[in-house]
């Protein structure tokens, strides 16, 4: 029997994505999607229903809190049941949860998303009950119901055996709930507006402070910080508020970014920034491979003797020592060529994540190393 042990371990493969991106081929972005304003954001809600009409997979009879929501919206409608002697398992507890957008009126749809709270094992083909949607304030503001769709399913045999696609203990509705009250929100007497950036970065709202003064032709904008720029609205777009936010939106800007590069060591997968720079370095990269074969030796005795057989264990190691390549990387080069002259050494993306971890240790990496 023969063992092979290598080090680092390279059976799988890994995903390395590589943001390879040329400083003076950036394309701008508009400011509405690199920034919002202030206000301009949705709310989340969230409620408790009941989801009927599965086949035999909804909670168990000792889920308790389904029998009794159950009894409870019964007893609502004049029909009097005692929980424990309820015997069901085409019901299931859920959450629902969604968000409500901004500046929708009463009457809108918005989409939510029903997950089972107990132990039901699938919610496909059942219908979601009326339930209504709070936020924080405990208001209602939306009520859901309607079928549930899964997306997946979960199937299990007379013998055991069990297929399932995705989850089918959470599914969605779209269009499922209908909004009942409206969050208060008008730009119409406003004197200023709060543009907040989506990632905060001082460059970034000095860029866009300039470009938006520039645009409307005086000193309305200013950065107040690294994610905030405070707008005054100009006299002649007091009563148009909704030109002046569709002209700062389409306004195009290049953002800047701090030098980052992520690393995911569960997946193998390395995010690299298009700032990050290396100092001048020399990597040796090289596979230690470790060979055990088991032959064990069986010792026979003399015939008609008194004497046992015996196994007498014998191993043989053998190691195996890849040739370490010395490249150097780093210095005044663009990430293209930092990762061409890794792959040069034979850097899996497993084998990069370490190579990266060495070259931060030694004080040449010049970017923050995230780790998730």
């Amino acid at each position: 029997m023969r063992v092979a042990r290598s080090f680092p371990c390279l059976m799988a493969v890994f995903l390395v994505l590589c943001v390879t991106l040329w400083s003076s081929q950036c394309s701008a972005s508009r400011i509405k999607d690199i920034a919002s304003f202030m206000g301009d954001r949705p709310n989340q809600l969230i409620g408790y229903g009941l989801v009927v009409g599965l086949n035999g997979s909804g909670d168990n009879n000792r889920t308790q809190f389904t029998l009794n929501t159950l009894a409870n919206m019964l007893d609502n409608m004049g029909i009097h049941v005692d929980p424990q002697q309820m015997r069901v398992r085409n019901i299931a507890a859920v959450m629902v949860t969604g968000k409500l957008p901004p500046f929708v009126r009463q009457g809108s749809r918005m989409d939510v998303q029903v997950s089972s709270l107990g132990d039901a094992s699938s919610l496909e083909g059942g219908t979601l009950l009326m339930t209504p949607l709070q936020g924080p304030d405990g208001e209602t503001y939306a009520v859901a119901q309607g079928p549930v769709s899964t997306g997946g399913f979960a199937v299990t045999g007379a013998g055991g055996d069990a297929v399932q696609k995705n989850h089918p203990t959470v599914g969605y509705i779209s269009g499922g709930a209908l909004v009942e009250r409206e969050v208060p929100l008008s730009y119409g007497q406003l004197k200023e507006l709060d543009l907040v950036l989506k990632t905060p970065d001082f460059s970034t709202a000095n860029k866009v402070y300039r470009t938006v003064n520039e645009a409307l032709g005086g000193s309305f904008a200013v950065a107040v910080d690294a994610g905030t720029i405070r707008l005054q609205v100009p006299p002649s777009y007091e009563n148009r508020i909704v030109s002046l936010i569709s002209l700062v939106e389409a306004l195009k800007i290049e953002p800047d970014s701090t030098a980052r590069i992520v690393i995911n060591e569960r997946t193998g997968t390395v995010v690299i920034g298009q700032n990050v720079r290396i100092s001048p370095v020399a990597v040796a990269h090289g596979n230690l491979t470790v060979q055990i074969s088991s032959d064990p030796l069986v010792s026979q005795p003399l015939p008609f003797s008194e004497g046992e057989t015996v196994v007498l264990p014998r191993s043989d190691i053998e190691v195996q020592e890849e040739r370490g390549h010395l490249t150097a990387v780093g210095g005044e080069t663009t990430i293209g060529e930092i990762i061409t002259a890794l792959n040069a050494i034979g850097a899996t993306p497993r084998d990069l994540i370490n190579i990266l971890q060495a070259i931060r240790a030694a004080g040449a990496l010049h970017a923050e190393l995230e780790i998730i």
